[in-house]
């Protein structure tokens, strides 16, 4: 954690919100909806929720980041024939069926939704729940015996198909092999091995192919990539950085991915665009990555940077302390296909209970109490 700042009445009042929006809208399951109000984020994904489980186990709420691992774990039991047919497909040399591939979202009672055409396939939720699991665990001193089956299923899935194309954070470019994707797997597996939870064997020899894939074709320019011989950068490579350090955080790798990041996507009153040539909503500045960029520079001792993403993030909450996905009112890279979202699928996702954890996982790190 990094030094303490000065507690703004504002940032403490932000905090409390932050934490009644995600316990108030947990479901009976413990499963976290994206978003409660807007239609197609009414589900749960491994990957939003477990930011948002991490937040919750920080800020106090440890029983409601158990209920989230718990939702996690019985979705993954429940589909233990799909995932081991996946690892045998692998053992025998064969390509796993894409009827048995896991979906990135789930309805909150864990079913799939069924939903035809929903950009589905992405495996960094996984490797995500894995990191978020592991640092609870340690965090509160929990059993690991109730999610040991799961644990096992999940790091045979994810070493069965870590190397496949899939979809990215943004359910953007299914053809591609993504860093961050890479980065979320290599650090939930990384996880898994340090915690002695790997009763399989195929964390460590998983994670260095990871590394020398990435050693060899993702990179460019001395920084990670957005995807595997790509030239670009996109501001989800800081998840790389911290907190998974798929690289040295310190290192030249990460110094140049950061600068990267600050030239292209970053505004120079803090916020963060997700990549040059996004056009969702516009191409606004989002507050899960100005949370992320602010946990990288308090994990740095850059203190007054961390701060002003914090100060960012909370200058663009609603009257109500709500936090949206997009800032409104913020810099757009392509204002002129705002419309076309906003008719398709209404305003900006508000709360965003994402946004929510990324502030309180900053807060906690600059140690602004809820």
């Amino acid at each position: 954690m990094s030094t303490p700042t000065t507690q703004s009445p504002g940032h403490a009042r932000l905090a409390r919100r932050s934490l009644e929006v995600i316990t108030a809208h947990q479901a009976p399951s413990g499963a976290y909806p994206a978003c409660p109000s807007y239609p197609v984020y009414r589900y749960s994904w491994f990957r939003d929720g477990s930011f948002i489980a991490e937040a919750a186990s920080r800020a106090g709420a440890a029983d409601s980041a158990d209920a989230f691992h718990h939702w996690c774990a019985q979705v993954v039991t429940d589909r233990a024939d799909r995932i081991e047919r996946i690892i045998a497909a692998k053992a025998a040399g064969r390509q796993p069926a894409e009827a048995d591939l896991l979906p990135t979202r789930y309805t909150l009672d864990g079913a799939d939704t069924g939903e035809v055409g929903w950009w589905d396939f992405q495996t960094d939720g996984y490797g995500t729940w894995l990191w978020a699991l592991s640092e609870h665990l340690r965090r509160h001193g929990g059993d690991a015996a109730p999610y040991r089956e799961a644990i096992r299923l999940t790091v045979g899935y994810l070493a069965a198909t870590w190397d496949l194309p899939c979809y990215d954070w943004w359910e953007e470019s299914k053809e591609h092999r993504h860093g961050a994707t890479l980065g979320a797997l290599r650090g939930g597996l990384a996880a898994i091995e340090a915690a002695g939870l790997d009763d399989s064997g195929v964390c460590a020899p998983t994670v260095a192919q990871i590394d020398a894939l990435v050693r060899e074709s993702g990179l460019h320019g001395g920084h990670l990539a957005k995807w595997l011989g790509s030239s670009a950068v996109d501001a989800s490579l800081l998840a790389c950085l911290t907190p998974f350090a798929s690289v040295d955080p310190a290192g030249p790798t990460a110094q140049a991915t950061l600068a990267a990041i600050e030239h292209d996507l970053l505004e120079p009153e803090g916020g963060v665009h997700r990549y040059l040539g996004d056009v969702f909503y516009g191409g606004g500045q989002w507050p899960v990555l100005a949370g992320l960029l602010g946990w990288h520079y308090a994990r740095i001792g850059r203190t007054d940077d961390a701060r002003r993403e914090l100060d960012w993030i909370a200058s663009h909450a609603t009257a109500d302390d709500l936090l949206p996905e997009q800032a409104p009112g913020a810099t757009l890279l392509a204002p002129e296909h705002l419309p076309r979202w906003q008719q398709r699928w209404g305003p900006n996702a508000t709360p965003l209970l994402w946004s929510h954890a990324m502030y309180l996982i900053l807060a906690h790190e600059l140690e602004v109490s809820a």
